[in-house]
């Protein structure tokens, strides 16, 4: 009060409520304890029999709280092949296999599958993950980074646009487009708004029209303590390249090499690649981690794609529970 300067104690107080904040954004998917009712947590279960398959056996359970049976294996149910080599499976795609690849190396472990099932497999989980994902917000940097690639789909030219966070490098958003310069590139800006709860405070992209058009209309402001800086004009050189996103460009151009192009719009395998790029491929730019790592959100377990699925038919699972309950 006499000085005009924040004592020790007062430092101490302000470092502990930032940490405090830090803490609370926190986000650990854990590895789930089958030894618990998937449905509600309880302790007090029971084995109820065993199912058999080719592929080997999987305990069944019962839980005697809620009443409903369950898995060891959950989000595998039904599914011939092991939880392993589903992942495998999904890890040597993404890491820059093709299918053919793929199903000739699971052929080597004893599992006879066909290109076709293993695609089957990376649609089925591509699409549970990215619903469980959703609900996840990144804690992102106020800095992104959008840009965009031309793909061929059927043959024809088409372009993928990205917005990737500047600091943690998590992809946040993509959109397929039809035209490069025809493009509205509002949408892909809405998408990473919505997937992050905020925005930046300042938009790195080229000089492309679209991304000059779209800021306007969502991230700029009467307020300029509000308003996001737009750098449009990006050099080779110096602290406005953008080497960052042109790397996210490489990983997609090396994927769809190995893939001759890919065969639909709607294809699985984008989503499926953001998924492994953000969740379980390890950058040496942040120091051996993951984006969602560097954003606050750890994955649990040596095998994370196991536990993401998991963790995502664990949500799903309850939510089925609770509209049956209300209905």
């Amino acid at each position: 009060m006499y000085r005009g300067v924040k004592c020790k104690h007062i430092w101490a107080v302000e470092f502990s409520h930032i940490l405090r904040k830090q803490v609370e954004k926190q986000v650990i998917i854990k590895s789930l304890n089958t030894q618990l009712c998937v449905i509600c947590g309880s302790e007090n279960i029971v084995r109820h029999g065993v199912s058999h398959n080719k592929y080997g056996d999987i305990q069944r359970f019962n839980c005697k709280d809620c009443g409903k049976r369950f898995t060891s294996n959950l989000g595998f149910e039904g599914m011939k092949a092991s939880p392993q080599i589903i992942t495998s499976a999904l890890q040597l795609y993404f890491t820059g296999e093709s299918l053919r690849n793929v199903k000739k190396f699971l052929k080597l472990q004893g599992v006879n599958v066909t290109h076709v099932t293993i695609y089957q497999w990376i649609k089925k989980y591509v699409g549970l993950m990215e619903k469980y994902l959703d609900q996840i917000k990144p804690n992102v940097s106020d800095t992104w980074r959008a840009d965009e690639i031309y793909l061929k789909i059927k043959g024809d030219k088409k372009y993928l646009f990205a917005v990737m966070d500047d600091q943690t490098r998590f992809w946040i958003a993509q959109e397929v487009a039809e035209s490069k310069f025809r493009h509205d590139a509002r949408k892909i800006f809405q998408q990473a708004k919505e997937a992050t709860n905020t925005k930046p405070k300042t938009l790195i992209t080229d000089g492309l029209p679209a991304y000059s058009d779209a800021y306007k209309k969502e991230f700029w402001t009467i307020n300029k303590e509000t308003r996001t800086q737009h750098i449009r004009h990006i050099h080779i050189q110096n602290d406005m390249n953008n080497n960052k996103m042109e790397r996210i460009n490489g990983e997609i151009r090396d994927r769809e090499k190995t893939m001759r192009g890919l065969k639909k719009v709607d294809t699985p395998i984008l989503k499926g690649y953001q998924i492994f790029h953000n969740y379980i491929r390890e950058h040496e730019g942040l120091d051996g981690k993951t984006p969602a790592e560097a954003c606050g959100i750890t994955v649990e377990g040596s095998n994370k794609w196991k536990t993401i699925i998991e963790n995502a038919s664990h949500v799903q699972t309850i939510n089925r529970a609770n509209h049956v309950q209300q209905t």
